[in-house]
């Protein structure tokens, strides 16, 4: 989940707000780069916007003012940012920037001076003084009205839902702790009253997220308030109560999260995991300064799928990371074999300015780089395609995401996440449906990542 696709993107979604702006109406575009993190950010900035009387626009033409929330995590993601900002710069000429890249104020100022101001990463209040100072509010107490579960750049039957910021982890290849500081739970009763106004609002599906979901409440010693504990299994039993489909990820492999396994058998949450591996070599994960335990990691694979044997695993790796030789590498195809991953995403090592890696010996070439990647993807292809090939005949639960002009359906069952794992389509029998609706399936074809089905009588 690294950086939102075309339709995620607010300056090209649709935001929730269907109300034409208002005459003398001042009106602020947004670009949102980067995770699924970062959009729950631009929602928070929009709906405190939205509140003060400002309009939402959808292009840079109908803007007083743009922000661009920017990902700084690898320069390549740094290098869209700035292009984005120049772009905005372009069509519209007073652009606010926040976000990760916010960070580095000088980075970007040298890159595109005209930028009325810089914020970083979750300084709301700085967003709001600079767009107060580019577009002064006009609001109108009588007309501008915000919806209950404020504004959203996600399709209205599901939502992110940020549980903490930052991380405690010292990852040689990542700066988010630099960016974002250390971790920073939100309450427990503070996510249970915004999840449950998202269900009101008409939320089917909840996807849990932060930095280390494994990890939270631990810097507030898993304070109770308001009769509800800062934890993640009492955080993920508690949403697991409001009826909707609760996804976690970013879910470390502490011990504790077995005591999440039951929960998914028992249908309370979805039976997904989303864990970073990274690596599977002992040694490669030492210089990554990560956890070296993949031998350890296979068990608890192991004794995930004895307690729910429906779950499905879904990771990221790194390769060609500074100092892995073709041992290491095979190593980790190895690895692969064994744990049967049911998704999975891989990415070639670059550096990071300020990352530590960066100064790591024995860096990997370019091509060796692209090999290893393409090596890893075909097997990941072939796991994938092995496990889809077993789900054919069976009846799955799904969510609808969109219905085109033909009819056909894109779904998802309870595997796949919104926009990073498969989905599974249905072209047949599709007039009742309803965009939001939890229907079931039978598949009766798949592909490498996708599965196609027929509504189940």
């Amino acid at each position: 989940m690294s950086t939102n696709p075309p339709d995620l993107r607010p300056d090209l979604a649709r935001a929730r707000i269907s109300d034409a702006p208002r005459k003398g109406q001042p009106t602020i575009g947004m670009v949102s780069l980067g995770c699924p993190k970062a959009l729950v950010d631009s929602e928070r900035i929009l709906t405190r916007l939205r509140a003060e009387g400002y309009g939402i626009s959808p292009d840079y033409a109908g803007a007083d003012a743009v922000i661009v929330n920017t990902c700084g995590f690898l320069d390549s993601a740094k290098a869209e940012s700035l292009e984005a900002i120049g772009e905005a710069l372009a069509e519209n000429g007073r652009v606010v920037v926040t976000g990760c890249l916010g960070a580095e104020p000088e980075y970007i100022t040298g890159a595109h001076p005209k930028v009325l101001a810089v914020t970083g990463p979750h300084q709301y209040e700085q967003v709001l003084d600079a767009v107060h100072l580019a577009v002064p509010p006009s609001p109108d107490p009588f007309v501008d009205l915000l919806p209950g579960s404020g504004v959203k750049l996600t399709p209205r039957h599901y939502s992110y839902l940020k549980i903490s910021e930052g991380c405690n982890h010292k990852c040689k290849f990542c700066i988010i702790p630099d960016m974002r500081g250390r971790l920073a739970s939100r309450p427990a009763h503070a996510v249970l009253r915004e999840a449950e106004k998202l269900v009101e609002n008409g939320v089917r599906e909840l996807l849990v997220i932060s930095q280390d979901t494994s990890a939270y409440g631990v810097d507030i010693k898993h304070a109770e308030d308001h009769g509800h504990r800062a934890h993640i299994t009492d955080l993920a039993n508690d949403l697991g109560s409001l009826g909707a489909w609760v996804r976690l990820h970013y879910v470390y492999p502490y011990p504790h999260v077995r005591q999440l396994i039951p929960m998914m058998a028992e249908g309370k949450v979805l039976p997904y995991l989303d864990i970073p591996f990274q690596h599977a070599h002992p040694d490669t994960l030492r210089r990554m300064a990560r956890p070296a335990a993949a031998a350890r990691t296979l068990d608890e694979i192991a004794a995930w799928r004895a307690t729910c044997p429906d779950i499905t695993l879904r990771s990221t790796f790194i390769v060609g990371y500074p100092g892995e030789t073709e041992d290491e590498f095979q190593t980790l195809l190895d690895w692969m074999d064994e744990a049967q991953l049911d998704r999975v995403g891989c990415f070639q090592y670059e550096n990071v300015d300020g990352a530590r890696s960066n100064a790591l010996p024995d860096h990997v070439p370019e091509e060796v780089k692209q090999d290893r990647w393409d090596r890893f993807m075909a097997k990941a292809q072939a796991i994938s395609e092995h496990k889809l090939a077993a789900k054919v005949g069976s009846v799955q639960e799904v969510i609808v995401d969109e219905i085109d002009e033909d009819g056909i359906a894109t779904c998802r069952t309870k595997a796949d996440a919104p926009e990073i794992d498969g989905n599974l389509f249905v072209d047949q029998g599709t007039g009742g449906l309803s965009v939001g609706d939890i229907v079931r399936v039978e598949v009766d074809e798949a592909g490498e990542y996708d599965l196609w089905g027929r509504v189940a009588q």
